[in-house]
């Protein structure tokens, strides 16, 4: 029987790296590189805590962002800063989304988060699987409930229809549908980066069935010393299509769950959840930041993006540890500058 975390998603075992077409070795991390990319055109999708992270950041941030794609998790500061909310309303209850709606409101009103007017613009994609106990729909309903409040209906889609657990989807990769499977990816035969990012920027070129770019590691501490309150790995990652080490390019941003970090998983999450196919045939970067597990200052033994506050009271604002390490990785590729061999 399979154990879940009191903070999901979580995974069974660590898996040896996978061979992958663009890069066969696990990279070694050097500097993100600056490449001019287009900072506001900039879209965001998450699973679970990555799902709760990715809201904030585009809440945070939403005048650069365009839109946010969200895969088993609930409305803006569901768990207000505390943990016991964030085990209980915000992952098998009904959270209150006018409470959210308010801290919204409230805090772009002193500066705290981007003006609410920018969230009208953006575009929004949710899934909760139709068998995922570990957060449940009632869950995203209330993330739908928030972003009623600010975004147009038509600018919503949710996916309640494909009988997954907890787990990310693809069409090609991971565990049977009704399984969670070491890494939380699942093949379902749907494919939830390629709907999500359609959803997202519109009509796009058909994903590319081999890599012209380059799966890049890069070191994450620059963006979080000196003291490296953010929580991260000390290795992000970041695929670069080979049209975007010397053109302008979108930046999509992709956040892994709890236990879903490369240090556990391997290149599960960053190689084979979907999404370089899609940026590879679109001009995309995509961008996966990495979160560490720790057991002392903070408190995170199992690897999540903080939705409850573990890296300070702010964690959901601009100020936010981690939503400002995020926004440096996103200024470092908006920037001039570097450009990286694809041919490596």
């Amino acid at each position: 029987m399979r154990r879940h975390c009191r903070i999901a998603p979580c995974a069974g075992v660590a898996l040896a790296f996978a061979a992958f077409a663009a890069s066969p070795a696990a990279p070694l991390a050097g500097p993100l590189p600056a490449l001019h990319a287009a900072i506001d055109d900039t879209t965001i999708s998450g699973i679970s805590a990555g799902g709760y992270m990715a809201v904030q950041f585009a809440v945070a941030h939403a005048s650069i962002v365009r839109g946010v794609g969200v895969v088993a998790a609930g409305p803006y500061y569901c768990a207000r800063g505390s943990v016991v909310q964030a085990l209980g309303a915000c992952m098998t209850g009904t959270p209150d989304a006018a409470v959210s709606i308010a801290a919204v409101k409230t805090w772009s009103s002193i500066g705290l988060v981007d003006p609410v007017s920018a969230l009208a613009k953006q575009r929004v994609w949710l899934f909760t699987g139709s068998r995922d106990t570990v957060v449940k729909s009632t869950v995203v309903g209330a993330l739908e409930t928030f972003y009623a409040a600010f975004v147009p209906k038509a600018q919503i889609r949710a996916v309640r229809d494909v009988a997954a657990g907890h787990a990310f989807v693809t069409d090609q990769q991971g565990a049977s549908c009704t399984e969670s499977g070491a890494d939380y990816l699942v093949n379902c035969g749907f494919d939830s980066a390629g709907e999500l990012l359609r959803h997202l920027l519109g009509a796009l070129e058909p994903r590319a069935k081999t890599f012209s770019g380059k799966l890049i590691a890069f070191d994450q501490y620059e963006f979080s010393q000196p003291t490296r309150a953010a929580a991260l790995a000390a290795t992000g990652y970041a695929y670069v299509p080979a049209a975007c080490t010397g053109g302008r390019c979108r930046v999509h941003i992709a956040l892994h769950g709890c236990r879903q970090d490369a240090s556990l998983v391997g290149d599960a999450f960053y190689s084979r959840a979907g999404y370089n196919g899609w940026a590879d045939a679109n001009r995309i970067i995509v961008l996966y930041p990495q979160v560490a597990a720790s057991t002392f200052m903070p408190f995170n033994p199992q690897g999540c993006w903080d939705w409850w506050g573990y890296t300070g009271a702010d964690y959901a604002q601009k100020s936010g540890p981690q939503i400002r390490a995020i926004r440096a990785m996103l200024e470092r590729l908006a920037a001039d500058g570097t450009k990286i061999n694809a041919s490596k």
